[in-house]
């Protein structure tokens, strides 16, 4: 229970404070409105710090099923006790995003882009191609694992009070990079838990939740974990180690 614990409290401090900034930058007659990119970028980076420095004692904050089912494809986590984490992720996810809905209560009524207001919940591309905008969520997952891999790697001797500040910076410089073409979703219960949120919630004016490219934050993430989580252990864990016994 307490990986379910720290997991839900994780994500949703993840998506409280990430979905919170693309409203804070999106919706009308906020304070930050059409303060951009840069702004999304940074307030999803501190999102991953806080989160993991707020969890990560309880569970180690995978905060991100794709994380979690990296580590089961290279030996560090069995599926059984992957169910408490990822469970814990997408309630966490939910709820997080039902606090920004809440938060941000005055502001959708005043909104009149609907597509706005979708994006405040989850992804949406920036030129629809779902074959290419996969291939970005891969691209931008395996780099994400790739870096947790290497952050918290013992051979890197980094302290517990900078590491998590250390995975808010990746996904900072992830989203600056690859976050353009469909908003860097990298974490299948950040997109698809909220979706499901704008779905259900009583939003003035909302369009469809975009169903027929939910898939693809889903897909596209877990693939790029396997990835990057598979690239990491036989580079680094196999093949290095051989050469320097060599």
């Amino acid at each position: 229970m307490h990986n379910f614990v720290g997991e839900l409290m994780g994500t949703m401090i993840l998506i409280l404070l990430g979905d919170g900034v693309v409203a804070n930058v999106l919706l009308g007659k906020s304070k930050g409105e059409n303060s951009g990119w840069i702004v999304i970028s940074t307030g999803w980076g501190l999102a991953v710090a806080m989160a993991v420095y707020v969890a990560g004692w309880v569970s180690g904050a995978h905060i991100n099923p794709a994380v979690t089912i990296g580590f089961i494809s290279i030996g560090k986590l069995s599926v059984r006790q992957a169910i408490p984490y990822i469970s814990g992720q997408f309630l966490g996810a939910f709820l997080g995003a039902i606090l920004v809905w809440l938060a941000y209560m005055p502001h959708w009524k005043v909104t009149d882009d609907a597509d706005r207001k979708l994006s405040t919940f989850c992804t949406m591309p920036a030129i629809r191609s779902y074959g290419l905008n996969l291939l970005t969520e891969i691209i931008g997952t395996a780099m994400l694992v790739l870096g947790v891999l290497g952050i918290f790697d013992i051979h890197n001797s980094l302290g517990k009070g900078i590491a998590p500040y250390l995975v808010g910076m990746l996904v900072f410089a992830i989203g600056l990079s690859l976050g353009g073409p469909t908003g860097y979703a990298i974490n299948p219960a950040r997109d698809l838990a909220p979706r499901i949120a704008h779905f259900l919630l009583p939003i003035p004016g909302k369009r469809d939740s975009d169903w027929a490219y939910s898939w693809v934050p889903v897909v596209g993430p877990i693939i790029g974990c396997l990835i990057g989580a598979l690239l990491y252990h036989f580079t680094f864990e196999i093949f290095v180690p051989l050469l320097t016994q060599g």
